[in-house]
């Protein structure tokens, strides 16, 4: 007997009575993790990781209703034994492990193998039922090393000061910012918009160490940016505001920046194949990994990866749902 159930609301639990990531307002929400499309206002409460707990205040507001725990802590919820494990994703993301009657379903939410240095790293959960994303879920998305990505962002950065030119980073506000911040804290003065600036206060709540940074006021003007580096967010690229940047290359960091052709598409000078996400390598791994029995496939390359993991021998089949939408606004206008 499968433990979820796939209605209207989001992905339910159907013995704890409970759901993961709902899009739609319900009674009880368990939170992977702090992105837009995973975390939405209107539950009456919510569950999360405690590192979540922030960022969900940030985002949602700090009136609402909210728990948080450590991972491995196991708690109860009409009778479903609950706990959350690390994704790898993004600070405080979390796989949602539950238990009934000896049978264990996981939802992963989103997640990656590749330890970024400030996320928790990834913890493979065995179990009978297994929730995957699949939004790089083709050969084509094959990530180099984190110290390699990090290079080509100090390469890049070098280069411009070089050239006398600002590098303007575009990257999603939660995850991708701090992760650019870390890999060029070291080179010179960095600026921020106040959306990145703003969800940095979690981590400093947190105590988790990020480089030194001021916050980019365009109201004040920006002409003492000039050859220094900028980190903005998606919703910049392609408006007035970012034009304002004197001598600006900007380059855009996201997984879609793997497929030939994306940048141009952006008009970037710069694309860095830099994910949250697991590759299609990885995400073979953690499916075959866990030795469910029954894969639900959601958001991404559901059609392909479903057909794939059929072809292993491992029952799959597409779910339909309204998550995935963190790293396509990395290319967004």
């Amino acid at each position: 007997m499968s433990l979820l159930e796939f209605r209207k609301e989001g992905i339910y639990c159907i013995p704890g009575r409970f759901y993961i990531d709902p899009w739609l307002p319900v009674d009880q929400a368990l939170i992977t993790h702090g992105h837009a499309d995973h975390a939405r206002a209107g539950m009456k409460r919510y569950l999360c990781h405690h590192f979540t707990v922030p960022i969900l205040k940030i985002r949602l507001g700090d009136n609402i209703q909210v728990q948080g725990i450590t991972y491995q802590e196991r708690i109860t919820i009409n009778g479903v034994e609950v706990s959350f494990h690390p994704a790898g994703h993004i600070i405080g993301s979390a796989q949602i492990r539950m238990q009934y009657k000896g049978r264990v379903a996981v939802v992963s939410g989103d997640y990656k193998l590749q330890n970024d240095g400030i996320s928790t790293p990834f913890e493979l959960v065995p179990c009978h039922e297994f929730v995957t994303e699949s939004t790089f879920s083709l050969p084509i998305y094959n990530w180099d090393s984190v110290d390699e990505q990090n290079k080509g962002l100090q390469n890049w950065v070098q280069q411009n000061q070089q050239m006398g030119k600002t590098s303007v980073f575009v990257g999603y506000s939660l995850g991708k910012a701090q992760r650019i911040l870390k890999a060029v804290g070291q080179l010179g003065p960095i600026y921020v918009h106040r959306s990145i600036a703003r969800l940095n206060q979690a981590f400093e709540e947190l105590d988790i160490p990020l480089p030194p940074y001021h916050i980019l006021d365009f109201e004040e003007g920006i002409k003492h940016v000039n050859q220094q580096i900028v980190i903005v967010p998606p919703s910049l690229v392609g408006t007035n505001i970012i034009r304002k940047i004197p001598n600006m290359a900007y380059g855009i960091c996201s997984g879609w920046m793997a497929v030939r052709g994306a940048r141009r598409w952006r008009s970037a000078d710069a694309g860095f194949a830099i994910s949250d996400h697991a590759d299609w390598n990885d995400l073979i791994e953690v499916v075959k990994g866990t030795g469910a029995e029954q894969v639900y496939v959601t958001h991404g390359q559901t059609a392909i990866f479903t057909k794939y993991i059929n072809e292993l021998g491992i029952e799959a089949s597409e779910i339909t749902t309204a998550f995935g939408k963190d790293e396509d606004e990395t290319i967004a206008s």
